[in-house]
């Protein structure tokens, strides 16, 4: 992660899957978020990561899957 504070609106996907690696106790790759953006996950303009959004896709992804 990079050194300055980190904004949970606007995270890079490399800080994304640090910090989500930290959080969920097991590996969150950059490359498991370049596939969830691929799936339809939302990001900023910037390409960016925006946890809260995130998550509630995440949530909405797991419902239509009957998970």
């Amino acid at each position: 992660m990079s050194e300055q504070k980190l904004n949970p609106a606007a995270l890079s996907l490399a800080d994304a899957a640090q910090l989500l690696s930290g959080a969920a106790g097991q590996l969150v790759t950059v490359v498991m978020l370049e596939q969830d953006v691929a799936d339809g996950a939302p990001t900023n303009a910037e390409g960016t990561l925006n946890l809260v959004f995130y998550a509630a896709w995440l949530v909405k992804e797991g419902a239509g899957r009957g998970d």
